[in-house]
């Protein structure tokens, strides 16, 4: 149990790793390269930058910007591998998606990046897949969620210059909806185990045997005399 546990381990920091790693890389080469931001960014509505929904959240346009996400971006992609494994993979990539599109749709004409959105995603994702489970599970980490970042609260409004707060916003509300459609899809140890006596068919046994009087009856006969 305890080599499966650290299997899992490893693997479900396997994607944190790799995910925050080829983001440092990449911003760290398009500064060395001087390629401009603007040209992997979302700018909503606009066809050219449709691509922007797969690559703006591996730029960002500087080294503050990158180190203030990839701390948050580890620790949401970390839980959700490590608690929510069967639905992990696919929740983290309709939240990357998802936001990316309501970005394009929705925000304001300027140009978006960075992987913040992503992280409101993850965490909205977390906090209320314990809402919506309500397992014991999903719940603690629902609670620890809002306890480290209920803080980032503010970021879903429009109280800063040059902060995409659409990006936080549409990546809550993505977390929101991809939280309430993988909702059913439980862990192993999100399903209620039956107690034992559950498990124990009651063996009901009749009050008489029905042979007794067939038994009775025969013997009866036999030791009739005629």
């Amino acid at each position: 149990m305890a080599q499966y546990d650290r299997n899992h381990l490893r693997s479900a920091l396997l994607v944190p790793v790799v995910v925050v790693f080829l983001i440092a890389f990449l911003h760290f080469l398009r500064v060395i390269l001087l390629v401009p931001a603007q040209l992997f960014s979302v700018l909503p509505r606009d066809i050219h930058y449709l691509t922007g929904i797969l690559t703006s959240p591996f730029v960002h346009g500087g080294i503050g910007h990158l180190l203030s996400n990839l701390l948050p971006l580890f620790a949401g992609l970390g839980v959700i591998m490590l608690f929510y494994r069967r639905v992990a993979i696919k929740s983290i990539l309709s939240i990357y998606i998802l936001t990316g599109v309501f970005v394009w749709l929705f925000a304001r004409e300027v140009y978006h990046i960075g992987a913040s959105g992503v992280v409101y995603g993850l965490i909205s994702f977390i906090f209320w897949s314990g809402i919506f489970r309500r397992s014991l599970k999903s719940i603690m980490l629902a609670l620890v969620v809002m306890i480290l970042y209920s803080g980032m609260l503010i970021g879903v409004f429009p109280v800063r210059e040059g902060v995409s707060w659409e990006s936080h916003l549409f990546g809550v509300v993505a977390g929101v909806i991809i939280a309430f459609l993988m909702r059913k899809d439980k862990e192993p140890d999100e399903i209620q185990k039956p107690y034992d006596w559950e498990l124990i068919e009651e063996k009901k046994e009749p009050f008489f045997d029905p042979g007794t009087f067939d038994d009775t009856k025969d013997n009866r006969y036999t030791n009739s005399y005629f």
